[in-house]
């Protein structure tokens, strides 16, 4: 590449076997010679930013020229000719070719010559025009050099090399790296390095990363894969969305040999050559993590603390690769002490006559820790799922089961621990069912009226007085929430509240009689509205809440007085 900026040419030279003028005019004049209107329609469609649709189409590569020059001139001299020839066009329909001496032309070769626009010379710009040949031909098998100004050495831009096509024996970490950071214009380092080449029915390499960090711009809507598509070492596009969503924080390249360079957007779309490499490459990638977890979980732990959320999003959307993506899963659980536990794990402790994989999802884990829903199951030793990623409402609602084992919220239905033996090994305690608490918990749903679905006595329940739980068919409560906050559930269900026949309070106002009753209705609403406190929701009425507490507490007062 020759930069002339006085006379406002941008050259382009090689060493290659020329041109005849019979291949002249066939090769570079037809396009030029139809004129025009399919030629003009390609490059107003380039303008228009359909770049993606015109990849490596014949004669748009090389007529694209025309959209930042006056006219260019292409010299040529086929390998071994005692002639050379000059091929000249405006762009507008019409070309010419006539002989010219040999040393206007390369010795063996070609040289095009761009004569810009007033409006484009800003590409003889010595650093924008190497950052385009970096990005679209940085790894082509020949060595490019530039002279950035006439009678000045050449000095080389690209050596020709690409990393992925060298053995992996041949290449050291600090050359990943470095290839890494170049790419992705990180400056960590990359905490999983998968490359290989693919030899069969079809030909392809693949040399893919996971970042050591995350980026700011993961959970985007519109954020989509960064693997860039190479034919041949010649980079084509990045928007073949070779690995599916749920792997898009994967950073890298895919160099098929199989691949025409003519790629339309429609043949990227529907090429099976890609949908294979795609179906390959992903499933490569999942197999890799597997390797790494069981290896060096630590490595792997660090992983999920990044990219854990993006992943469950393929437990939803990807029900060919589900229990893969389930295995690979970590999860922080109410007896991990913090620590990432996976599902293996989990199976591999179940409690006798345990049949499900429990959970509670929230958006605050210190809030999962602290749930009243978790009392009964930690008395018996059962360990519940702590899930705060938004995803986790979803996927654990998609028929998603892990070795046999169905997940079941702790928030929903009844709790049916009667089966699982407490881990004290005593006797379970005594449950006050008898006629009084029975009559308390019938006369809470009476005065709750159409703001619950029910009342029962909970034998989830050890230490809490209350808490909230959703309908056995219905939404788990925090999906109903996050779908409500979206916009996209205007009506929720009615909750079921659930009371603790054991508790000392409860039995207390069981015993109450119809004396009290005005009293007993102020503990029947402040009973739910602690049991929407401890789902960190508001009391039903604020207002109310606070006259039904300032009674209660004129009572305790003045019997404390008396």
């Amino acid at each position: 590449l020759s930069i002339d900026a006085d006379k406002k040419c941008l050259s382009l030279e090689d060493n290659g076997i020329g041109m005849s003028r019979d291949e002249l005019v066939q090769g570079l004049g037809t396009i030029a010679h139809s004129g025009t209107k399919a030629f003009m329609d390609r490059i107003e469609a380039a303008q228009a930013g359909e770049g993606a649709s015109l990849i490596g189409q014949f004669g748009v590569g090389f007529y694209s020229a025309f959209m930042v020059a006056d006219h260019v001139d292409v010299f040529s001299r086929r390998a071994g000719a005692e002639e050379a020839w000059q091929w000249s066009s405006d762009g507008k329909g019409t070309f010419s070719v006539a002989p010219v001496p040999l040393e206007s032309a390369p010795h063996r070769g070609t040289r095009v010559v761009v004569h810009l626009a007033e409006e484009a010379k800003d590409y003889l710009e010595r650093f924008r025009l190497e950052r385009m040949v970096r990005a679209q031909s940085g790894h082509v098998p020949v060595p490019i050099a530039v002279v950035e100004k006439p009678g000045e050495k050449p000095f080389e831009l690209v050596d020709g090399a690409a990393l992925w096509a060298k053995p992996k024996s041949e290449i050291s970490t600090a050359d990943y790296t470095d290839f890494y950071r170049s790419l992705t214009g990180h400056l960590d380092e990359p905490d999983l390095t998968v490359h290989f080449r693919a030899e069969g029915r079809h030909e392809y390499t693949v040399l893919a990363f996971v970042p050591g960090s995350r980026p700011f711009d993961l959970f985007d809507l519109d954020r989509k894969g960064r693997i860039k598509l190479y034919v041949k070492r010649v980079f084509i596009t990045d928007e073949a969305e070779i690995l599916p969503r749920y792997l898009r924080f994967v950073r890298g390249l895919v160099d098929s040999t199989d691949l025409p360079l003519n790629l339309s957007r429609e043949m990227i779309q529907e090429s099976p050559i890609l949908m294979a490499i795609r179906k390959a490459v992903t499933s490569r990638m999942l197999t890799e993590l597997e390797k790494l977890a069981d290896k060096e979980p630590a490595a792997y732990a660090k992983i999920w603390d990044n990219f854990g959320a993006v992943l469950k999003e393929g437990i939803y959307e990807d029900v060919e690769r589900r229990d893969a993506l389930l295995a690979l899963s970590r999860f922080k659980a109410s007896a991990s002490a913090g620590a990432w536990r996976s599902l293996k794990d989990y199976v591999a402790s179940l409690k006798e006559n345990q049949t499900a994989i429990y959970y509670v999802a929230g958006d605050d884990i210190a809030r999962l820790e602290a749930s009243p829903h978790l009392e009964g199951f930690r008395a018996r030793g059962v360990e519940v799922l702590l899930l705060t990623d938004p995803v986790d409402s979803f996927w654990v609602t998609s028929g998603a089961s892990f070795e046999g084992k169905a997940f079941k919220s702790v928030t929903q239905g009844a709790a049916d621990l009667t089966l699982i033996p407490r881990i004290d090994a005593k006797e379970e305690p005594p449950s006050q069912t008898d006629e009084a608490v029975t009559n308390f918990v019938a006369f809470i749903k009476e005065t709750l009226g159409e703001a619950v679905s029910d009342v029962r006595a909970s034998d989830r329940l050890t230490d809490s007085r209350v808490c909230l739980v959703a309908p056995e068919t219905g939404l788990d409560r925090q999906l109903e929430k996050l779908l409500a906050g979206a916009g996209r559930l205007k009506v929720t269900a009615k909750p079921i509240l659930e009371i603790n026949p054991r508790h000392a309070i409860v039995v207390a106002l069981a015993s109450l009689g119809e004396d009290d009753l005005a009293f007993k209705q102020d503990a029947a609403h402040l009973l739910f509205d602690e049991a929407r406190v401890l789902e960190g929701e508001r009391p039903a009425d604020a207002r109310m809440f606070s006259d039904r507490l300032g009674r209660l507490l004129t009572r305790g007062l003045g019997k404390q007085s008396a």
